[in-house]
């Protein structure tokens, strides 16, 4: 989710070093990433279902660690030591309760400066609360939380500009939107602020569409997808038909996120599409040009590479240093969802056109059920790194090195 804008800033010069390099030899991209998942991540612990990973400075340390969200058994706490090598702590730190983990949401909900985490859960429709005690040992509030639901997805957004973060919670069934006291209890104001719907929601992504300075809400379903426009006040109108292209095949979206592609100021999406629970959805991931206003068109035939992947996860991230985004996928793509899948990549021409550099940026050896992408400097060089959520498999763990 819900989580991954990342710019990496670098000096012109090392720009136009490392685009000349690669020019002449495409090889030498992969010196860009180090695979330090045997000596960097506990790897006897984490044979985990990763379905989610969030990535902040939970002990309040100065670096950031990670949490998984890991389906049907406890999730996973991994402590930084300041250099990007982490221990696992779920242990001592975070109640240890196996629920169906799909989605984390991290803010200092109770408002007492340390960040507290939410983690949302389908099969068992258990939303879980887990409040910082000051030291990144948490304690579970999950009775805070007035609503159940089987739910796939959670966002952090304050809603009505009162300073308290509320929740967004995306499910099989009415989305919810809670509304934050700002001691970290919270009020279930759905119908007020979303209408009511029934959708199979994959993804809420929050983005400001329409460049009018608040968030707006993105929705990934198993059938049409929707754009909620905020009214500035924390009230959503779903504005889809007017804004979306439909396609004629249905579609299945696992995860939508949003960037400046082509450098005009606004923002674009990008699905991550999938063919899973509906019948003959196109695999095709799908690319929509912003016009400036938060209306949409589908440049997908001539800006994306063709693909037939299941796509369960989807960033963009400047992946080679060369100060546009490009596209990074996660993908589960065997029969029956058997099998390893590469990690894809796809590189911008500057002007929001990619074309698939699968191989050229990651190890052979980085192949698995790709479910979520983190992209962020965790041993402090300034460097952003990798973070690959791995589902039923070892996570992955790739630092970015000095061009």
């Amino acid at each position: 989710m819900k989580k991954k804008y990342i710019t990496l800033f670098l000096c012109a010069t090392m720009f136009a070093g490392y685009s000349q390099e690669k020019k002449e030899n495409p090889k030498a991209a992969t010196s860009l990433y180090t695979d330090v998942t045997l000596t960097h991540l506990p790897y006897q612990d984490l044979q985990a279902l990763s379905m989610d990973a969030a990535i902040a400075d939970l002990d309040q340390d100065g670096d950031p660690d990670i949490l998984i969200a890991n389906e049907h058994r406890p999730n996973i706490l991994l402590i930084n030591n300041g250099k990007g090598a982490f221990t696992n702590e779920s242990g001592t730190r975070i109640p240890q309760v196996p629920h169906d983990s799909e989605d984390i949401g991290i803010a200092d909900f109770d408002l007492d400066g340390d960040p507290d985490i939410i983690v949302v859960s389908e099969d068992d429709k258990t939303n879980e609360l887990y409040l910082n005690n000051g030291d990144g040992t948490f304690t579970d509030g999950g009775n805070r939380i007035p609503v159940t639901g089987t739910s796939n997805s959670v966002v952090v957004y304050d809603v009505n500009n009162d300073g308290a973060p509320d929740v967004l919670i995306g499910n099989n069934g009415q989305n919810h939107v809670l509304i934050n006291d700002g001691k970290g209890f919270f009020t279930d104001e759905t119908v007020e602020r979303f209408g009511e719907f029934i959708d199979v929601t994959q993804d809420l992504t929050l983005s400001d569409i329409d460049n009018d300075g608040d968030q707006d809400i993105l929705v990934g379903n198993e059938d049409a997808n929707r754009i909620l426009v905020n009214n500035g006040k924390g009230f959503f109108e779903d504005q889809s038909a007017n804004r979306l292209p439909y396609r004629n095949e249905p579609e299945e979206t696992r995860e939508v996120v949003t960037a400046d592609i082509d450098g005009d100021g606004d923002l674009d999406i990008l699905y991550g599409n999938v063919q899973a629970f509906v019948p003959n959805a196109l695999r095709q991931n799908r690319l929509l040009l912003n016009d400036g206003k938060g209306f949409f068109s589908d440049i997908t035939d001539t800006h994306l590479p063709k693909d037939d992947h299941r796509c369960f996860g989807v960033a963009f991230l400047d992946i080679d240093r060369d100060g546009d985004v490009d596209i990074m996928t996660g993908n589960t793509s065997g029969a029956k969802f058997d099998g390893d899948s590469p990690f894809s990549v796809y590189v911008n021409n500057g002007k929001g056109a990619f074309s698939d550099a699968t191989g050229t940026f990651m190890p052979s050896t980085i192949t698995g059920k790709g479910f979520d992408i983190d992209f962020i400097d965790v041993n402090g060089d300034g460097i952003k790194d990798l973070f690959l959520s791995n589902r039923g498999s070892q996570d992955f763990l790739l630092l970015g090195k000095k061009g």
